[in-house]
């Protein structure tokens, strides 16, 4: 059965209000069916960097399903009087989906991160994933001509695209080739960092309180300018509310 696809307008975008279970099932089934499927995967610094970038909100516009990352989307919607409960994380749904893959016998193809990264993964998912068939790895700075990864691809057919370019490269990359393999096509920004153990995850008790981005500022410092992305967010988001009560 089709998932009902309702949806929270926040910022002039469509964000996806199912919860995790509902779009992995639903998720799983186009797959089967190789149904075209792109997937965003956004937190409210996406959302402000498209905000003003019209290339990039076109882009995003065109995905199947654009998903809350971050619990400052959960906040967003919130704000605007929708029951959003829970993140749809792009790290939650590449887990998920590679168990799911393993057990069926899928493919799939990673590409993204940096070349030790991908290194590591190579190690990793014949040993934690043994019938996940794998159709390529790439990383994501040592190529120069996209093309060449799209024909692999195409070649190849797997089941799950996985593209950890970072955004907005990554929507960019999916939206231009998607057209060569009916199947998942999905950003996920730096999960290839978590998942290889390059970069640590926030512990459960951060992600349960909504405080794992605190975590990840704590580790890295650097983020601080990012994170700068979800006061005005939020602000915009209050502005919006504002706005539709008159």
């Amino acid at each position: 059965m089709a998932m009902e696809n309702k949806t929270v307008n926040i910022l002039g975008f469509d964000f996806l209000n199912s919860s995790f279970n509902d779009f992995m099932e639903n998720t799983k089934q186009r797959i089967d069916k190789r149904e075209n499927t792109f997937v965003v995967t956004a937190n409210p610094e996406i959302v402000v960097h498209a905000l003003n970038d019209q290339k990039y909100t076109d882009t995003i516009k065109k995905s199947d399903y654009l998903v809350a990352d971050g619990i400052g989307i959960v906040m967003g919607a919130n704000i605007l009087g929708s029951d959003m409960s829970e993140r749809i994380t792009g790290y939650d749904i590449l887990l998920d989906l590679l168990s799911w893959g393993n057990q069926n016998h899928k493919s799939a193809y990673f590409l993204g991160a940096k070349p030790e990264v991908i290194a590591d993964l190579k190690k990793l998912i014949p040993q934690k994933y043994p019938d996940l068939t794998v159709s390529g790895y790439h990383d994501g700075y040592y190529f120069t001509d996209s093309d060449e990864i799209a024909a692999k691809i195409k070649q190849n057919q797997p089941d799950m695209v996985f593209v950890a370019l970072g955004f907005p490269k990554q929507e960019y990359f999916i939206e231009k080739y998607r057209h060569v393999n009916d199947g998942l096509w999905i950003g996920l920004g730096g999960s290839f960092d978590v998942l290889s153990g390059h970069v640590q995850r926030a512990p459960q008790f951060w992600i349960n309180h909504h405080i794992e981005w605190l975590y990840r500022l704590i580790k890295e410092p650097t983020r601080f300018k990012r994170m700068l992305a979800l006061p005005k967010f939020i602000r915009l988001v209050k502005k919006q509310k504002k706005n539709e009560a008159k």
